[in-house]
């Protein structure tokens, strides 16, 4: 069951009840992540918007090349080059922790946002045991881009099989109030 976010409007002088639409934006590369944004479109609504790497890791080249360029927060080459969030009330955006930060496939996909000046998001990041700074450096660009994190949530790979804390972050994004 596919179910809307509601927030109420205030339009022509009445108040009345609007859906909220979410762009989800997530780069998955073992899938884990990519669960976690389908179980919030299932609740939630919205659109998915996977992030691909132009860069085709290896098993070996993710954990070297792009582990590096992780711990330096520099970004790849994406498809899609630029995400238009303009007709989007809120954001949510996932990602894998690669050596304590976010990836470099969310990286850049947080400088090719457009349209966000305003919005409020909900970020998460899943990781084998610990997110280091990941949900950090994350909330700093995205402030860069005049974006408001108003809710985060880290999951270590036990945790991506408990269903309730899977619930929790998706009853933060639900009660979200939009900028």
């Amino acid at each position: 069951m596919n179910h809307e976010l509601v927030k109420v409007c205030f339009r022509n002088g009445v108040f009345e009840e609007c859906s909220m639409k979410p762009a989800i934006i997530f780069y998955s590369y073992s899938g884990i992540t990519r669960r976690i944004a389908e179980k919030i479109q299932k609740e939630c609504g919205g659109d998915l918007i996977e992030i691909r790497s132009k860069e085709n890791y290896s098993a070996i080249t993710a954990y070297t090349v792009g582990c590096l360029r992780a711990r330096r927060e520099s970004g790849d080459p994406i498809i899609p080059e630029r995400i238009d969030v303009s007709g989007y009330d809120i954001l949510v955006i996932g990602t894998p922790v690669w050596a304590w930060k976010p990836s470099p496939a969310i990286n850049a996909a947080i400088k090719a946002i457009h349209g966000s000046e305003g919005k409020s998001a909900v970020i998460y990041a899943t990781c084998g045991s610990q997110a280091g700074d990941t949900l950090a450096v994350m909330k700093k660009a995205l402030a860069a881009r005049n974006i408001q994190v108003t809710g985060e949530c880290s999951f270590t790979r036990r945790e991506t099989l408990d269903e309730s804390r899977i619930k929790s972050l998706i009853t933060m994004i639900k009660s979200l109030d939009p900028v």
